[in-house]
């Protein structure tokens, strides 16, 4: 029976770190019972928004010696850890499945589905922060050579529910999701965000019609060019027109209902990387060019595209802007990573305007004289449909898939990526708990109440 832990009488966790010998089974155990010890403490405290200052410093010092334990004993076992999980690497396991198997088979590696849940439950600033415990294995499998590979593998493979509708989508040439409408015109495939309540903004729900809409528009071999397009939108501001995208949901966030492995982390390894890499068609072919099918996309930037929206024209083949439409990454201001933004602008724009952008909050206009590095076009609104057209046109040749492909090798080559993710997962989810992002967006919120 565990007894609560009176307020201000909580000293810090000084449990000894396990020690490992570097048995799988044997250090498997030590862990679970360490995490055990560990959740027995944290079971005798209140809630964390109940807690004093003693009794979350006490939860504190116990999240970072079961994390220290965890690290150590990934450092060890993370290939066979994934190599259990996985059939020896035989069965592809999508992120949210891996972590479930985790969770089941090694106790106290990750949170389990009953501690998730209860997480779920909370808004984020309430929460225990145990996605943290989520991005450190992930970042562990993401660093192995062997393991990091075939997981990326997994999340570009077609989801199961774009293989649902895709004979629908075939047949019709249009999927209407709640967030997302993908319509077949001539040889592309229009997806157009209808997120108009937050102005596109990404949330769980829209992330998840995304990964869909991008499967069917690859799998369709109808489709030689996909087109990304922001919907009309409600907000009073900007009623009535498109808006690319405001980037994260920030409300969501405040509220706990942006998840690490289906937003975070999942947008990474998932649809944009669909987009950039290609959909995993063929595992066992040698070729990359036989393993995937890749198809160029085209994004036409009406207002804005803030945040994830920006981001995800770092990937595009062709982007087209309206004149009087802004870009920006606002990272520094919302104290988030944005996304690959970090890996990618770079490239496009050169070191120190990417500092500019990231660091410093600058926006780039379409009169801006360095629009041209991250936009193709700047047309005036009501060009932008022919503008689009004419893209679509340039870039249905058959020999484009095959250069951009070869382009993307190049570019991004795919350790790098592997590499940067891991260190991603790592920060992006620290960085969502942090002190200054829960009271800026709880400043937020507190405002659009005011408001109404």
């Amino acid at each position: 029976m565990t007894t609560a832990v009176a307020p201000g009488t909580a000293p810090l966790w000084s449990a000894p770190a396990p020690r490992f010998g570097g048995v799988l089974a044997d250090d498997a155990q030590t862990l679970a019972a360490f995490a055990a010890a560990g959740e027995e403490l944290l079971a005798a405290l209140p809630s964390r928004p109940l807690r004093d200052e003693g009794q979350d410093a006490l939860a504190q010092s116990v999240f970072t010696a079961c994390r220290a334990a965890r690290r150590s004993f990934l450092t060890l076992h993370v290939e066979a850890v994934y190599d259990d999980l996985t059939e020896g690497r035989k069965r592809h396991e999508r992120l949210t499945g891996l972590l479930d198997a985790a969770a089941l088979r090694f106790p106290g590696l990750v949170p389990s589905g009953d501690q998730m849940a209860a997480e779920g439950a909370c808004i984020q600033a309430e929460k225990e922060g145990r996605e943290i415990d989520q991005a450190i294995f992930c970042a562990a499998v993401l660093r192995s050579q062997t393991a990091g590979p075939h997981l990326i593998d997994a999340m570009l493979m077609p989801s199961p529910r774009a293989l649902e509708l895709l004979d629908g989508f075939r047949a019709t040439g249009r999927a209407e999701l709640e967030r997302v409408l993908v319509e077949r015109v001539g040889e592309a495939a229009h997806v157009t965000f209808r997120n108009a309540h937050c102005l596109n903004a990404e949330d769980n729900s829209l992330i998840a019609d995304l990964e869909t809409a991008v499967d069917l528009v690859l799998l369709d071999d109808r489709v030689r060019v996909g087109v990304l397009r922001g919907g009309e939108v409600d907000h009073p501001r900007y009623e009535g027109r498109r808006v690319f995208s405001a980037g994260i949901n920030l409300k969501d966030l405040r509220n706990g209902d942006i998840s690490f492995t289906g937003f975070l982390l999942g947008r990474e390894l998932g649809y944009i990387n669909k987009m950039y890499r290609g959909l995993l068609t063929d595992p066992g072919a040698a070729a990359w060019a036989e393993r995937t099918v890749q198809k160029p996309w085209i994004g036409a930037v009406d207002t804005f595209a803030i945040g994830g929206g920006m981001q995800l024209l770092l990937v595009l083949d062709r982007v087209i802007a309206e004149e009087g439409a802004y870009l920006s990454l606002p990272a520094a201001e919302e104290g988030i990573v944005p996304g690959l933004g970090n890996l990618r602008l770079s490239r496009l724009t050169g070191a120190r305007t990417a500092r500019q952008v990231i660091l410093g909050g600058r926006r780039i206009t379409t009169d801006d004289p360095d629009v041209h590095l991250v936009c193709d076009r700047v047309v005036p609104a009501q060009e932008m449909d022919a503008a689009v057209e004419s893209a679509v046109r340039e870039l249905s040749g058959p020999a484009v898939a095959a250069n951009r492909r070869m382009l993307g090798l190049t570019e991004e080559p795919l350790d790098l990526y592997r590499t940067y993710l891991a260190e991603f997962a790592v920060v992006q989810a620290a960085r969502s708990y942090s002190e200054d992002v829960l009271a800026k967006v709880e400043r937020r919120w507190q405002r659009s109440q005011e408001r109404g």
